[in-house]
């Protein structure tokens, strides 16, 4: 990637006039709201969501874990036994998890673990027994923690103050706080040391606010917005000079949209983790089991190539190590 600006290669530019039902949209600290219109996705097909037949690949040669290991995990003996993972995140996010406009499954990073993950405890066939249920910044734990949804896989940062609440599984990636501006504007910011007076906008209870708070010295307003449309929205209309925000949702923005530029690298590491409850007894060490064995596979790397992969001109990064979270 240009280590000054990013913007996505065409192939990954997806229409906006196609026609999609948004469901949530995730975002660093959370999967919030109703997201821009994305466009496109079928089938593992969509642009810049996963790449045709790549990511249906990916999902196809997935393992299957084995008998013994199911059962020997609690929390995943009870997913086996209902017939369905049920995952909170998002269906909105360009990159990481974008809904089918023709009735397939959803495409992007995080639909693929979240897929291969279900295939892993349910068998052949399992990618396609997931409901997908929507979560906010203010349900996703509390949705976690009464059992609602088996898990969150929704570019979800760890963080120490969030591992006093739930557990996390991971981290399964590592991305980092970073800096969108309108297009026209993108050779005058690079960094966090470019935002000194600048109008900042990022999303309520997100780890952007931490990050403008350490790393930009006397910015101009700053708002926090509830969601990640809302956000892109102040950025566009001018309202806010800059959106921070991890770069995860930031290059699903930039996908989606010209306008938007990514610029700059990550200032701050975001580690991603499956969120999963406290007392999801054996959840934790069977996914990292899980996360491991795809790692080791190389379904890990494809999966990246397939999604990310299609709009950061990069080759695959190191997979980081399940089970080494945040102190």
């Amino acid at each position: 990637m240009n280590p000054t600006s990013f913007r996505p290669r065409r192939r990954a530019v997806v229409a906006a006039a196609a026609a999609l039902p948004l469901v949530g949209l995730a975002a660093c600290a959370s999967d919030t709201g109703d997201g821009p219109d994305l466009g496109g996705g079928a089938d593992g097909g969509s642009d810049g969501g996963g790449s045709g037949s790549a990511f249906a690949d990916v999902i196809a040669s997935g393992p299957v874990a084995a008998e013994d290991a199911v059962a020997g995990s609690a929390w995943a003996a009870a997913i086996k036994e209902k017939g369905q993972l049920i995952r909170g995140g998002t269906v909105a996010n360009q990159v990481f998890s974008l809904a089918s406009t023709t009735g397939g499954q959803p495409t992007g990073f995080d639909a693929g673990i979240t897929q291969l993950l279900a295939k892993y405890i349910l068998g052949e066939g399992g990618e396609e027994k997931v409901e997908y249920i929507d979560t906010t910044v203010e349900t996703r734990e509390t949705l976690v923690q009464n059992g609602t949804v088996d898990c969150v896989i929704a570019t979800y940062s760890i963080t120490p103050e969030r591992l006093e609440v739930i557990d996390f599984a991971g981290p399964y990636y590592l991305s980092g706080t970073a800096i969108q501006v309108r297009t026209e504007d993108a050779e005058s910011i690079s960094g966090p040391e470019d935002l000194t007076g600048k109008n900042l906008v990022t999303q309520a209870n997100s780890t952007g606010i931490q990050a403008i708070e350490e790393f930009v010295t006397d910015p101009g307003d700053v708002q926090t917005l509830p969601d990640n449309e809302s956000c892109v929205a102040a950025l566009k209309q001018g309202r806010a000079d800059a959106y921070v925000l991890d770069q995860g949702v930031l290059l699903g923005n930039s996908a989606a949209d010209p306008e938007v530029t990514v610029v700059g690298e990550p200032f701050v590491d975001d580690p991603y983790g499956v969120g999963l409850a406290k007392d999801a007894e054996g959840a934790v060490d069977f996914v990292n089991t899980f996360l491991q064995e795809i790692i080791d596979s190389g379904a890990w790397e494809q999966l990246w190539t397939a999604t990310i992969g299609e709009v950061m001109d990069t080759e695959a990064p190191e997979p980081p190590t399940p089970g080494e979270l945040p102190s």
